[in-house]
């Protein structure tokens, strides 16, 4: 699945990933490659991308929104730093 994480100043991140993990507003959930479409809002918290089974990163977010469509994942944030 491509994963986009966007700011407002810059693009993130940009690649293939196995799955994402995101803070929503009503709790966390995960997002794996094929998901249906789905569009949530983003709370403030900690996201962890899956590059594959073994690999990951770490960031935190300000809070959001996230765009599933086409095993695409975009995440609009208003801030994020990688931890």
């Amino acid at each position: 699945m491509l994963l986009e994480i966007l700011t407002p100043e810059r693009k993130l991140y940009s690649g293939d990933v196995y799955g994402v993990q995101l803070p929503g507003v009503d709790g966390s959930f995960e997002i794996l490659d094929r998901h249906a479409p789905l569009i949530a809002a983003l709370g403030k918290g900690k996201m962890k991308v899956l590059k594959d089974k073994a690999h990951m990163e770490h960031y935190t977010i300000e809070g959001g929104f996230v765009e599933v469509l086409n095993n695409k994942a975009t995440v609009l944030v208003e801030g994020a730093a990688v931890v």
